[in-house]
């Protein structure tokens, strides 16, 4: 097996015989130990090996029995807030722990058809969260660059599926759960319509609005999961009959221009500009909308009467063991304590009038494509800012599930620093089948460059900057990066908008790089240097040059020179010739001056 385990790859070798069932659980277990030493806090509960394989065995002696099974020998993890028989579920609180004697409706259903339960998740605690970090068993990272959040409240899951270790992994989604960690770690993540596939042996966030979800590696895999699971629930209160509602996305609906938020993450931004551009090229038509109603219905979740379900959800232990629960997860639950009669049916009536503008909307689109979140965060920013920076995160997600629609993150390129950027396509309820079909064809036409290498080592943070002058490879300070280890990582140019100066008076002679809108490229290097030799790097810059922000000829952004506008004084404009290096070469011929 390679290190993207594919569901539908899978199958068919076990269907086929061309391995089996026992081979295949094996070499995941193989896996899976050798990561615990990368990121040990991915699982809450492993099952047992000897268990593992006899589940496979099992699996193989059906096949050999005759029976097709669509998920043959599939290995998958499951979030440790839905049920698998005889192993606790604890939704991240130790305390709140219990052992199902059978298995949530999902888990059978997919045993039945052939996959091979692993083990259970981490997962922010009682699935309150977007980050990861909110678990007594600790945060899971970002697979790419583990100084980062995984996302959450699926982040095991998700970091299951992106680093090998499992094919698929089921997620759940209130708020965004099962698609924010998607786009961190270049996953596609199913939100499937409300009552699509059951929550029976689900533990609740909110009851009413819950869903469980796939992670998975393509659209093909999380279809077969989908024809797996998907069906009515009689058991299930919120289960409902079954629909397909066809679209044909011709119009995408896209936040207007001054609606399109990122935080500061031009990365992010540049990444949607490029996917919107990949659907527009497809033949649809992007239809500037004002999301203001979804971002009303959005705070809703977490401002309105809807928390009194999280509070719902574990009164007993809020009120006997408080202290078992996460401080920022109990903080959000005390706050439902508060929540009236009045303000529950006033929430409702609310929620009601934004559904009936969301309904006006899908007149004028098809479809949305929002970016999944407008940033990502450091494990240590989330925990010195665990409210606000993970509502942050929930700025495009947290409406989709209040407003009854169906979603699907999609990957959609990586920042430089190795994490995942992803979009998301939202429709109304039971268009699903339609979601999938146009994440397909998207992915087709994106044909985005593989993931960076897995992050198995500690994570150092690194900072690119652009070198425009006296700096060059060759040139006289140089020295100043490679005393400091900075790699090159390209040589290249600026955006089309710089002008450069030669600084009067200065020894040895540097430049200035000024932003203009009518100037041109100018060459420069990009190195990379640990967060530590940068911040002793720029501590020796002097004025009038500064270190800021330089974007380059393909839309990035690193840090660069940059300079104060009193650098130009006296200073020759050398825009033309394109870069220092042909300025020097001017000095260094006869009669240069």
């Amino acid at each position: 097996m390679t290190d993207v385990l594919e569901v539908g790859a899978i199958a068919a070798a076990v269907s086929s015989g061309q391995t089996d069932a026992v081979t295949v659980a094996g070499e995941a277990l193989a896996r899976i130990d050798a990561y615990a030493a990368v990121q040990p806090a991915v699982w809450i509960t492993r099952i047992a090996h000897a268990d593992v394989l006899a589940a496979a065995s099992r699996v193989d002696a059906r096949i050999a029995a005759g029976e097709i099974l669509p998920l043959a020998g599939v290995p998958f993890a499951i979030k440790d807030n839905i049920d698998l028989a005889d192993v606790p579920t604890t939704a991240a609180c130790p305390d709140f722990a219990y052992t199902p004697a059978v298995s949530a409706e999902v888990v059978e259903r997919l045993i039945a058809a052939g996959a091979i339960a692993i083990g259970k998740t981490n997962l922010d605690q009682f699935a309150t969260g977007l980050n990861g970090t909110r678990s007594p068993y600790g945060a899971p990272a970002c697979v790419f660059n583990r100084a980062y959040v995984s996302g959450g409240s699926s982040s095991g899951s998700a970091v299951a599926v992106a680093a090998g270790l499992v094919a698929f992994a089921l997620g759940t989604d209130t708020a965004g759960s099962g698609r924010v960690p998607a786009a961190f770690n270049g996953l596609v993540g199913m939100k499937p319509t409300k009552g699509r596939w059951s929550t029976t042996g689900l533990v609740p966030a909110c009851r009413t609005i819950d869903c469980i979800t796939v992670l998975a590696h393509n659209i093909a895999d999380a279809r077969m999961i989908d024809a797996a699971v998907a069906g009515f629930d009689a058991t299930d209160s919120y289960s409902r009959p079954q629909e397909d509602r066809p679209i044909a996305p011709r119009r995408i609906g896209v936040p207007r221009p001054d609606q399109r938020l990122f935080l500061g993450d031009a990365a992010a931004e540049r990444l949607y500009e490029q996917a919107l551009a990949t659907l527009a090229a497809d033949g649809a038509e992007l239809v500037d909308i004002d999301i203001t109603p979804l971002r009303e219905a959005a705070m809703l979740l977490y401002g309105g009467p809807w928390v009194a379900e999280r509070t719902a959800a574990a009164l007993p232990l809020l009120d006997d063991h408080p202290e078992a629960i996460d401080p920022t997860v109990r903080a959000i639950m005390e706050e439902g304590r508060s929540i009236s009669g009045v303000d529950v049916f006033e929430g409702q009536y609310r929620l009601a009038a934004l559904q009936r503008l969301a309904e006006a909307m899908w007149r004028d689109i098809d479809l949305l494509a929002l970016p999944t979140t407008p940033t990502i965060y450091r494990i240590a920013e989330m925990r010195a800012a665990p409210i606000a920076l993970n509502s942050n995160l929930g700025m495009y997600t947290n409406f989709v599930n209040l407003l009854d629609m169906a979603a699907l993150a999609l990957p959609a390129g990586w920042r430089d620093n190795g994490t995942g950027f992803g979009i998301t396509l939202i429709a109304p309820a039971w268009t699903d089948q339609a979601l999938l079909d146009a994440g397909e064809a998207y992915l087709a036409a994106a044909d985005l460059s593989p993931p960076p290498p897995l992050n198995i080592e500690d994570p150092m943070e690194t900072v690119k900057l652009a070198v425009v002058g006296a700096h060059l490879e060759g040139m006289p300070l140089h020295w100043q990066l490679t005393s400091r280890n900075a790699r090159l990582v390209t040589a290249t140019t600026t955006a089309p908008t710089y002008k450069l100066y030669a600084i009067a008076n200065s020894t040895p002679p540097k430049p200035a790089l000024i932003h203009d809108a009518d100037g041109a490229a100018i060459k420069v290097e990009v190195y990379e240097l640990d967060v530590a030799a940068f911040g002793s790097f720029v501590v020796e810059v002097p004025a009038p040059l500064a270190i800021g922000s330089v974007t380059l000829a393909d839309g990035s952004t690193v840090k660069g020179f940059v300079a104060e506008p009193r650098a130009i004084a006296g200073a020759a404009d050398i825009t033309d010739l394109g870069g220092w290096r042909a300025y020097i070469d001017t000095l260094q011929r006869p009669g240069g001056s």
